[in-house]
């Protein structure tokens, strides 16, 4: 039995029982509605996904914040009192500054558990690519790796996990400094749908542009043949913000391209929503390359 714990956050948007399957603790993060705070958890227990992103299509502009020293304290601190130690797996730094804050609390958390071993990767990986490099970590501490193995394979992987993205509306990218009000304006009125990625420096990046919802899932599938290179029978994420339907056209257009051992359809939390707005679509997979 592993004398460790493996967490992560909730920026990695795994369905919430496939967490509890890989037996993986997640950190939640907040959010701010009308100066209200809300933590997001896998299972959406202070506010469901649907509610979110309606409350987004009727005008309502949230805000993200980092996760702060004292959660991490307060999450792992019990932790390493039962004699366990930990590796984290954390949000992109590119994107946050969360892994900053968690390098902190370890460093604090050290000096008062000096015999304990507390590790934390910078995954640059986020949303389902984040899950993505989450479940396969999680495999090997299923197969009894050790927490130092469990680290090194964590950050041997991490720049083979791909993010491909597409957005239904470009406001949201654009309020996130993503895209010019021009662009914004413009694609939207023609039909303009970015395809996004995540840099090997974990940050968000305009790979291509499409004319089209169907031409961006194609695109999207053409870019998993190609990066999947020889694995055979991978593991799929693909991630939606709240529209399941093309989430599942997008399952089955993979299904036709690849043999595929599995596919989880997860939602995308308020997090990255926020940024992204509803009707965004991942897909994400470990591949040769990223």
């Amino acid at each position: 039995m592993n004398n460790y714990v493996l967490f992560t956050d909730s920026t990695c948007d795994l369905p919430n029982k496939l967490a509890e399957q890989l037996d993986v603790r997640v950190v939640p993060m907040e959010f701010l509605i009308d100066n209200r705070v809300y933590h997001h958890y896998l299972d959406g227990r202070e506010m469901s996904m649907k509610e979110f992103y309606d409350g987004l299509r009727n005008g309502s502009m949230p805000t993200t914040t980092q996760i702060n020293q004292t959660v991490y304290f307060e999450l792992f601190e019990p932790v390493l009192a039962e004699g366990k130690d930990i590796l984290y797996l954390c949000f992109s730094s590119g994107l946050s500054g969360t892994y900053q804050s968690s390098r902190l609390a370890v460093q604090e958390l050290s000096e008062l558990y000096p015999n304990r071993k507390i590790y934390t990767v910078d995954t640059r990986c986020a949303s389902v690519g984040e899950g993505a490099i989450v479940y396969e970590t999680a495999q090997k501490m299923a197969e009894g790796f050790s927490i130092e193995e469990l680290r090194d394979y964590a950050e041997s992987i991490r720049l083979r996990v791909n993010h491909w993205f597409t957005v239904d509306d470009l406001f949201h990218l654009h309020r996130g400094g993503r895209v010019s009000a021009v662009t914004a304006i413009a694609g939207t009125a023609l039909g303009i749908k970015p395809i996004l990625t995540v840099s090997a420096e974990g940050k968000l990046e305009t790979s291509s542009k499409v004319r089209g919802r169907k031409k961006a899932m194609e695109t999207m599938c053409g870019h998993l043949v190609e990066n999947l290179g020889a694995i055979q029978n991978p593991v799929l994420f693909i991630g939606h913000s709240d529209c399941a339907d093309d989430a599942r056209e997008l399952e089955k257009l993979v299904r036709s391209k690849v043999k595929a051992k599995k596919i989880y359809i997860a939602d995308i939390g308020p997090i990255i929503g926020t940024h992204v707005g509803p009707g965004m679509l991942a897909l994400a997979f470990l591949g040769e390359h990223r």
